[in-house]
């Protein structure tokens, strides 16, 4: 017997309990007979997030996780699809693997995460060495970004961190700003651009820009549902969400 719904498989959803933008944006790139059954993360707002703040908090909400796992896992979902970024990049690539392991020992089940996923995501389209990141972090976490695509073999070119003031702002972010910082990371220097933070909106913002920019626009978003989709032998293509999900 399957789920009269989630016949094809019942992703569990791990967000921030701030998070107002992963959860819309892997339901609309749900394929028929996937059901996401979200989990918050319990996460206190922020209204002075900074620089020497930024990690704390951050970690905080990591601290949450496990509870936020115990919570989905009663629904039995197949598959656990992370929807928090920051601590998926901890650490670098080992950090990575140490994060994935404590979730999935907690579950039963595996998990696709943020970072994981977009470094699939640039291999997946390949030629890819230098790159750009956008965030909604502080300099201080985009340094462990940076850390981790370079143990992952990728160089950061260089990186615009938007330094959010609270984790519920992150969301208020505009489709201008982020053509803006787009078209500064942008280079003959970069063979792609990635995005990372969850609760940013660029799903279609991304998906566009791959048309005007001419290479991959990773948003991490996209990245992680792919991610979790092809995981599961889930090989829908959908257009309006760029080439990853259309072509890979």
């Amino acid at each position: 017997m399957v789920d009269v719904l989630g016949y094809r498989r019942k992703f569990g959803v791990l967000g921030p309990s701030t998070n107002t933008i992963v959860q819309p944006d892997f339901d609309d790139m749900r394929p028929r007979g996937v059901t996401n059954h979200y989990s918050r993360i319990f996460t206190p707002d922020a209204n002075a997030v900074s620089n020497e703040s930024f990690r704390a908090g951050a970690e905080t909400i990591a601290s949450n996780v496990i509870d936020a796992v115990e919570s989905v896992m009663t629904c039995a979902p197949d598959y656990l699809v992370m929807g928090m970024s920051a601590v998926t990049f901890f650490d670098g690539a080992k950090g990575a693997d140490t994060f994935v392991d404590k979730v999935q020992n907690a579950a039963g089940v595996k998990v696709s995460i943020g970072s994981h996923a977009c470094t699939a995501a640039l291999r997946a389209y390949g030629g890819v060495r230098r790159i750009s990141v956008v965030s909604p972090y502080w300099p201080v976490m985009n340094t462990e970004v940076a850390r981790y695509f370079g143990d992952m073999g990728f160089e950061v070119v260089r990186d615009i961190p938007l330094q959010c003031a609270s984790w519920t702002k992150i969301a208020e972010v505009t489709t201008d700003t982020l053509r803006k910082t787009l078209r500064a990371l942008d280079g003959d220097d970069v063979d792609a651009i990635v995005q990372v933070g969850t609760n940013l909106s660029m799903v279609r913002l991304a998906a566009a820009a791959e048309m005007w920019l001419g290479k991959p626009v990773i948003a991490i978003n996209t990245a992680t549902y792919w991610h979790a989709l092809r995981a599961n032998g889930i090989t829908d293509q959908m257009s309006g969400f760029g080439r990853l999900l259309e072509e890979f």
